[in-house]
This record gives C-alpha cells, structure tokens and sequence, in this order.
C-alpha cells in the first residue's frame, strides 16, 4: 500500500471514528470536518495502544470510539460546557 493510499485511509476511518464520538454526545459540537477527523484520529491511536497493552485487538474499534468519545467531552469542558451542553464555539466569546 502506498503512502497516500494510507493517509486516505486514515483520514476516512478518523472520520468514521470521529463522527461516532460527536454523535455519542448530545447536542451540536462546532467542529469542522477535519477537527473531527483529528479527534478520530487521536481516539483510534489511543484506543488502539491500550487494546495492543491491555485487551485483545478485537476490542480496538470499541475502545477508539470510546477515547475519542472521551477526547470529545475534554474539548466541550474546555469550552466551558458540560456532558449534555457543547458549551461555546471560540468565536461566539467575541460577541
């Protein structure tokens, strides 16, 4: 498999991931399509360390979601949201 051949598929399974992780949280997150990908980039990287260290390999989809999910939650906190509201995009603080 080429390079290219590898980024694309990384961007479209981050994607999936990351999509997953946006609809396990409810309500609207301002995120553009590559924010999400990143998310579900880092989610399938993080889950797949920890199903590689510490659960069999078929748990890795399963645990992606779940950290991406996790990444999800961390980046409404810091936005001054909760579980349950997304909280504020960077640019509505300047209205």
């Amino acid at each position: 498999m080429s390079f290219l051949a590898f980024l694309i598929f990384l961007m479209i399974g981050g994607l999936i991931v990351g999509a997953l992780a946006r609809l396990a949280l409810p309500g609207r997150d301002p995120l553009t399509i590559p924010q999400t990908i990143l998310v579900g980039v880092l989610g399938s990287f993080a889950g797949g360390l920890v199903a590689d260290a510490l659960v069999a390999r078929g748990w890795s989809l399963l645990l992606s979601i779940s950290f991406a999910t996790l990444i999800m939650y961390f980046i409404r906190r810091s936005r001054g949201g909760s579980l349950t509201h997304p909280g504020r995009a960077p640019d509505d603080r300047l209205r």
